[in-house]
């Protein structure tokens, strides 16, 4: 079996075995990033590439005095959206922080690349930097996990988001992406 497919009865909404119980389909859909957090290895990179990816193109799109509010708009809805679906879909698989949620990796994400530029340097470097924050969890943002559910799951993300945005505009302010 692939395990880059989700499931039918993934996709179906089918109980949990674990639980028994399932996840509305919408919890499953925004907590997974539409899909991206069934990827493998490694959802949450999965999870934060697709978040880059479609933050570049909608704010290619958009003119540049909507970037910075439609940015922070999206991070605080993936934040409001993302803890009630973390925390059904986690109660569904049975999981405290379930792999595939990607949803905090979404939010996180956008944090880091408040006020970037819209150059291929700085997303990546965002991406990097986000990633790096995310998996070592410096103080104090590993004690965030331990707060109940779905707030567990995305809080923690959002405080890696802010220590990626604090170094990637360090390194824009002194030019060390270059020009």
């Amino acid at each position: 079996m692939n395990p880059n497919v989700p499931l039918i009865s993934e996709l179906q909404g089918a109980p949990s075995p674990t639980t028994g119980a399932s996840a509305p389909l919408w919890a499953r859909l925004v907590a997974t990033f539409f899909g991206a957090g069934r990827l493998h290895p490694g959802p949450g990179t999965w999870g934060s590439l697709a978040t880059v990816l479609a933050w570049a193109a909608i704010a290619s799109a958009l003119p540049n005095s909507w970037m910075i509010p439609a940015n922070v708009f999206l991070a605080a809805l993936a934040i409001a959206l993302g803890i009630p679906a973390a925390t059904q879909v986690a109660r569904a698989s049975g999981v405290k922080d379930p792999q595939f949620v990607v949803i905090d990796e979404t939010a996180g994400q956008l944090i880091t690349l408040i006020a970037a530029p819209l150059a291929w340097k700085s997303f990546l470097a965002g991406f990097i930097l986000f990633r790096v924050f995310d998996i070592l969890k410096p103080p104090p943002v590993r004690r965030f996990e331990k707060l109940p559910e779905g707030t567990g799951i995305v809080v923690d993300d959002v405080a890696a988001g802010v220590y990626a945005w604090i170094v990637l505009h360090f390194l824009l302010h002194f030019g060390l992406l270059g020009r």
